[in-house]
C-alpha cells in the first residue's frame, strides 16, 4: 500500500515555490495536505528495462501506476537495482530527479500534486524510455477517502489530558490501569498484537502534584495472556512499584506511593522480559507538579516516542508480528509517535492557533532509542528537560531525550503554518516517525515572505 508518511519539509517548501504565483496561504494549505510516498526500483522484466513497484500494492508490479489525489504531497524514491545509470522525469511537472549510478544508489524527487489528469513518467537516459522504462502518474480529483481501520485505533489524542491542578492542597489520588493485549492498527493495512495500558499508547496521562499520595489500582484484563505490572520512575521504592503490581491474567494488585519529587517521569511495564513489554506499547508518563502548578499555557499535548520490531519489514500489509531476536539486537522495524504510523498526522495531529502558547510534554519509551525532538519550522522558547520541571533552556532548536526520559517543550506560536514534529536522527520518518502540528489562522506576513516568480 502506498505509504502516507509527510515529507521532509525544506523539499516540499521548495516544490510549492516552484508551482507560480499561487499564494503563500495556497501553498501552506497544499503542504499541510496528506502526503503519499512510492518507491521504485529499477530493473529488468519481461526482457526489458523497467521500474518495479517496491512495498505496498505496487510491490513487484512492472512501471506500476502511481495514483495521487490532488492537493496531496507527492513524494517517489527511485532506487538503482541492477547498476545502469537511470533517473525519473514528469515533466508536467518539470520534476527530474538526480542521476544513480552503480547498484544500491537512490535519490528522492517530490512536488505538490495540484493539476489532475495522467502523465507519463520515464528515464531520460538515452534509450532507456523506448527500453521499456515508462509509466503513469495519475492525479485524481477531490481528497482521497478516509481508509477504514483495519483494527481499532491504539494511539492516543495528544490533547487527551488531565487539566492543570494550580492550587490545592495534597490528597489521595486513585490510579487506575488495566493491561490490555489487543489488536490494534499499525498501519493503515497493517495490524499488530499490542501491549497496552487501557487500551491506548501511550497509557493514560497520569498527574499529581508533590505531596500527593496515588493509590495505583493494576488489573490485568482475564483476556491477556501474560503478566503485567508497572514501574514508576516517580516513585521511590523498590523497582518504582514493579514488585508489588505483578499480576496474572485476571489479577488485580494494588501499591500506593507519595509524590515525593516534582518532575515529569516515565511509567511502563516491568515484567520481564521488560524490553518485550515496552516495544509492545506499555509505556506513559506521570507528571508530578510543583506546589503551585506549572506556569499557565494556551495548550498542552501529550507525546512519546517508541520503536517496534517486526518479523516483516516496515510497511508490509495485514498481520505484523513481534520479533524477539529483532528487539535484541536493536534493530527497529518501525519508529512511532503514540504507538502508530500516522497517529500525529492523519488521525491525531496537533492543532493551535497562531498567538497561542503551547506546551507538549514528550517522552521516550523507547525501548533502545532515544530522540533528538525537533519542531521543523519553530523554536522551543522554553525547555524543561529532564524530569526537573525548571526552564533550563530557552530558544532550543533540538534537544536530546533518552529512552526512559521526559521533557517539557514549551512554543509560542506567532504564526500560522504546517510544522513537523520529528526526531532530527531523520531517517527514522520513513520508519513512521513524524507528527504534525497544524497551527490555524490568518497568515502574519511580516515575519515571512514569499518570493514569486516572473512571468
Amino acid at each position: 500500500m502506498k505509504q502516507l508518511n509527510v515529507l521532509l519539509f525544506c523539499l516540499t517548501f521548495l516544490s510549492a515555490l516552484a508551482l507560480g504565483p499561487a499564494s503563500f496561504a495556497e501553498r501552506q494549505h497544499a503542504m499541510a495536505a496528506a502526503s503519499v510516498v512510492y518507491t521504485l526500483r529499477t530493473g529488468i522484466a519481461e526482457g526489458r528495462m523497467v521500474f518495479l513497484g517496491s512495498g505496498g500494492e505496487i510491490d513487484g508490479k512492472v512501471n506500476p501506476d502511481l495514483v495521487f489525489h490532488q492537493g496531496e504531497r507527492a513524494q517517489i524514491n527511485l532506487v538503482n537495482g541492477e547498476g545502469a545509470e537511470h533517473d525519473i522525469v514528469i515533466e508536467f511537472y518539470d520534476v527530474r530527479s538526480n542521476h544513480v549510478v552503480g547498484k544500491g544508489a537512490s535519490s528522492t524527487t517530490s512536488f505538490v500534486a495540484d493539476k489532475t489528469g495522467s502523465f507519463p513518467y520515464y528515464c531520460s537516459v538515452p534509450g532507456h524510455r523506448d527500453a521499456g522504462m515508462l509509466g503513469r502518474v495519475k492525479v485524481e480529483p477531490g481528497p482521497r477517502g478516509k481508509i477504514a481501520l483495519i483494527a481499532p485505533d491504539v494511539s492516543r489524542d495528544p490533547s487527551d489530558l488531565p487539566p492543570p491542578i494550580h492550587m490545592r492542597p495534597p490528597r489521595k489520588l486513585r490510579v487506575d490501569l488495566t493491561t490490555i493485549e489487543m489488536q490494534g492498527r499499525l498501519d493503515d493495512k497493517t495490524k499488530y498484537p499490542f501491549w497496552t495500558f487501557n487500551g491506548k499508547i501511550p497509557g493514560p496521562f497520569i498527574r499529581a502534584r508533590v505531596g500527593d499520595t496515588l493509590e495505583v489500582h493494576m488489573n490485568n484484563a482475564p483476556s491477556s495472556v501474560l503478566a503485567h505490572s508497572v514501574d514508576f520512575h516517580g516513585a521511590i521504592a523498590p523497582g518504582g512499584g514493579a514488585q508489588d503490581t505483578q499480576a496474572y491474567p485476571g489479577e488485580e494488585k494494588t501499591f500506593t506511593f507519595k509524590a515525593l519529587v516534582p518532575g515529569l517521569f516515565v511509567y511502563h511495564c516491568a515484567t520481564p522480559s521488560a524490553a518485550d513489554h515496552v516495544a509492545n506499547g506499555m509505556y506513559g508518563l506521570l507528571l508530578i507538579e510543583p506546589e503551585g502548578g506549572l506556569p499557565e499555557v494556551d495548550r498542552e499535548f501529550y507525546v512519546m516516542q517508541g520503536e517496534l520490531y517486526t518479523t516483516k519489514p516496515f510497511g508490509t500489509e495485514g498481520q505484523q508480528e513481534a520479533d524477539y531476536e529483532r528487539l535484541m539486537a536493536e534493530r527497529p522495524s518501525y519508529f512511532v509517535f503514540n504507538g502508530a504510523v500516522g497517529a500525529l498526522t492523519k488521525e491525531h495531529p496537533l492543532r493551535a492557533a497562531p498567538g497561542e502558547s503551547v506546551r507538549i510534554f514528550f517522552g521516550v519509551g523507547g525501548p533502545n532509542f532515544g530522540s533528538s525532538f525537533h519542531v521543523i519550522g519553530q523554536i522551543f522558547n522554553r525547555v524543561r528537560e529532564g524530569a526537573g520541571l525548571a526552564a533550563r533552556l530557552r530558544d532550543e532548536q533540538t534537544v536530546a531525550v533518552p529512552p526512559g526520559g521526559a521533557a517539557v517543550f514549551e512554543l509560542d506560536l506567532n504564526r500560522a503554518g504546517h510544522y513537523v514534529l520529528v526526531d532530527h536522527a531523520l531517517s527514522r520518518m520513513e520508519l513512521g516517525l513524524v507528527g504534525d502540528l497544524i497551527v490555524e489562522g490568518p497568515d502574519q506576513d511580516a515575519q515571512i515572505h514569499e518570493r514569486r516568480p516572473r512571468r
